[in-house]
């Protein structure tokens, strides 16, 4: 195979395995590394013996991902506040040929699920991401494990049935979800407690990640109450040199706030009937590089 050949294949998968990578690990720069890894692996490989580029190529990332993961988990124990995902700017691109696989690619990479996902082990989390997200046959996800067919189809029931269990429910209508998410950027730069209250589920719950590198609750914030009370008080904090813009991010819209054009933090909210029904906040300088 030619040179050329060899790196015009890869890229044309490369959307593919970053996504499946950053699903499965939940970080930018983690997804990106098994990326360049999985790249690696395909220049050096007898590519004789390759007979379907894309199934070696996430078969190969998928791997480096579950041994990356497993490591990470240890790190993650350590972490000071939640754990949030780094946000994504989500252009799926090719990935996404119409509206309905859109829809499923920007639920699979919601930060909301992707706080579901950390609690999977990380054969459960490869094989969800595999069927779910990419719509992968049980056999071929399969030979990726090297597991049985059987033993994939029980992985994905658990897999599937812990989802649905913790998943919050959430509308993805993107309309309704930017309306809201603008409505609740005006009311908290605004200082106006009254209509961020009629925004806010009674329930609300507001997550924050700073990693213990800025300020961020280190505990999950909850009731429209409290949370309402919060953002206020951290709108009103802000001081000069903050500018807000709307973004895409994890397949919804975010508020993006900068500190003289550098990121400083993101907004983004969970919706369900009419209400906002969870705030996170990603305020992890590590978390952000990737926005500037």
């Amino acid at each position: 195979m030619a040179t050329d050949t060899v790196i015009e294949v890869f890229e044309e998968h490369r959307p593919v395995l970053m996504g499946v990578a950053y699903r499965m690990l939940g970080r930018v720069a983690d997804a990106e590394d098994v990326v360049q890894d999985a790249w690696l692996r395909w220049a050096q490989a007898d590519r004789d013996e390759v007979r379907e580029p894309r199934a070696y190529l996430v078969r190969v990332a998928t791997r480096l991902a579950i041994d990356r993961l497993r490591q990470a988990q240890v790190r993650r124990e350590a972490y000071v506040g939640p754990w949030l995902p780094e946000p994504l700017v989500t252009d799926f691109g090719p990935t996404a040929p119409d509206t309905a696989e859109a829809a499923v690619l920007a639920e699979s990479v919601s930060l909301a699920v992707l706080v579901v996902l950390e609690s999977l082990s990380p054969l459960e989390r490869a094989v969800f991401v595999l069927r779910e997200a990419f719509g992968f046959p049980f056999a071929e996800i399969a030979t990726t494990l090297e597991r049985s067919e059987s033993a994939v189809r029980q992985l994905a029931g658990r897999a599937r049935k812990h989802v649905d269990e913790r998943r919050p429910r959430f509308d993805v209508d993107p309309v309704e979800q930017r309306d809201l998410t603008e409505r609740f950027l005006a009311a908290a730069t605004d200082g106006d407690l009254e209509g961020l209250m009629t925004l806010l589920a009674p329930d609300a719950r507001l997550v924050g990640d700073s990693g213990g590198k800025s300020k961020a609750p280190l505990r999950v914030i909850e009731s429209a109450d409290k949370v309402g009370r919060f953002l206020l008080g951290a709108a009103k904090g802000g001081g000069a040199g903050f500018t807000f813009r709307i973004v895409e991010l994890n397949g919804g819209p975010a508020v993006l706030a900068l500190v003289d054009g550098k990121p400083d933090s993101v907004f983004q909210v969970d919706v369900a009937d009419g209400h906002v029904q969870c705030v996170y906040i990603v305020r992890n300088p590590d978390k952000l590089a990737s926005l500037a």
